[in-house]
Order: structure tokens, then C-alpha cells, then sequence
């Protein structure tokens, strides 16, 4: 399995970049995918997750400003993130949760994400 992250870059404060993610192999639809992101000292975050059925989950810091999306036929993972604050910027990391045993977690490189004040 294999998630391939794209869509980082730079941008000014609130602005908005939209993140995607591919996942190859055949777990996707048994998945739990979703975004994390890490700064520089600090521990890996969720940012956003959604389910197979479409449920969604926001960190409480993102909430409103930040959609994440899934399309099932073409096994891709969208975050479409608005408002941008310079808090944000870190490395995002696409993730996805085999929720089928064995219940196995898999990660995507990072995109780094950087907004300016």
C-alpha cells in the first residue's frame, strides 16, 4: 500500500491550499483516511479523518476552516484547508487505517505546508 501526498507549498495567511492524497492497493474502502500534521518540536496531530461512509472528524483547531473529503472510485483523500494562520504550517502527513483485521496503519511522505504572517 501506498499513499502519495500532494498540493503543499507556501502561501500568505488566509490563504487556502488543498492538500490530495492517492492511496494505491486495495485497502481504501476498508480505510479510515485521514490528515495529520507535525511542527517543528511538537508531537504528530490529527487534523481531519473521514470514514468509509463519509463521517468526518476535525481537530477542534481547524474546525470551519478546514474540509477534508474522499472519493471513493478514484481512491483519493482531499483537505481543502482556508483561512490559513501561520500556526498551521507544518508537515502534513497522509495516513489511512485499515479498520479490517489486522488492523494496520499506514503513512504517506510528508508535504510541507508553510503560511506566512
Amino acid at each position: 500500500v501506498q499513499l502519495q501526498a500532494s498540493g503543499g507549498g507556501l502561501v500568505q495567511a488566509g490563504g487556502s491550499l488543498r492538500l490530495s492524497c492517492a492511496a494505491s492497493g486495495s485497502i481504501f474502502m476498508i480505510s479510515l483516511m485521514g490528515w495529520y500534521r507535525q511542527a517543528p518540536g511538537k508531537q504528530r496531530e490529527l487534523v481531519a479523518s473521514v470514514a468509509p461512509g463519509g463521517s468526518t472528524t476535525y481537530a477542534d483547531s481547524v474546525k470551519g476552516r478546514f474540509v477534508i473529503s474522499r472519493d471513493n472510485t478514484k481512491n483519493t483523500v482531499d483537505l481543502e484547508m482556508n483561512s490559513l494562520k501561520p500556526e498551521d504550517t507544518a508537515v502534513y502527513f497522509c495516513h489511512a487505517k485499515r479498520l479490517v483485521r489486522p488492523t494496520t496503519d499506514y503513512w504517506g511522505q510528508g508535504t510541507q505546508v508553510t503560511v506566512s504572517s
